[in-house]
């Protein structure tokens, strides 16, 4: 694996990072919903295409294999932040995500002390990103008092209990393999 740092993935990736402060002031600032909804669409989209770049290119990298989990668990943190300030989301829901990734931070930590490599994104892992990232820009649109906002309810809520469901399940996944190789 190579491990140059200026690619066209990591400058996609870093690209997506920029979205995370301008989805904030829009979803928090003016409250520019519309707005809000195509920066995480863009930051979806390009989440998908920085790996793909990636790999078509040959220009996979140990900091792309960092810098992008990071960055997706900035978003998914910033719009959780955003969404429960204006009360679309619970705090319980904040909380499990939260405290999830905390300790599989702490893990990671753990396996960079031991001098182990880190824990390899799975698919399901990438399953429960996808499942919330999408959750997300359906449950700003529900703040809206419209037919679609009742239907992006709906479908922003199902995208988030699938994606809580896979959050928690490859939490554990993730600890159990990280307490794994920790004893190796």
């Amino acid at each position: 694996m190579a491990s140059p740092i200026l690619t066209w993935p990591n400058a996609l990736t870093g690209l997506r990072a920029l979205g995370i402060p301008l989805f904030l002031y829009l979803a928090l600032g003016p409250e520019a919903d519309g707005w809000a909804i195509v920066v995480l669409a863009i930051g979806g989209a390009t989440d998908y295409f920085d790996g793909k770049l990636a790999r078509a290119l040959g220009q996979e990298s140990k900091l792309g294999e960092i810098l992008d989990p990071t960055i997706d668990r900035l978003y998914i943190v910033a719009t959780l932040i955003a969404l429960y300030i204006r009360d679309a989301v619970p705090l319980w829901l904040i909380a499990t995500l939260v405290i999830r990734d905390v300790v599989l931070g702490l893990m990671t930590v753990l396996l960079t002390m031991k001098k182990k490599p880190p824990l390899k994104v799975t698919f399901m892992g990438k399953a429960a990103t996808f499942n919330l990232l999408y959750a997300f820009p359906f449950l700003l649109l529900a703040l809206s008092d419209s037919t679609a906002g009742e239907v992006a309810f709906i479908f922003g809520w199902a995208f988030a209990i699938w994606g809580v469901a896979l959050y928690i399940s490859t939490g554990v996944s993730y600890f159990l393999t990280a307490l794994k190789t920790i004893r190796v």
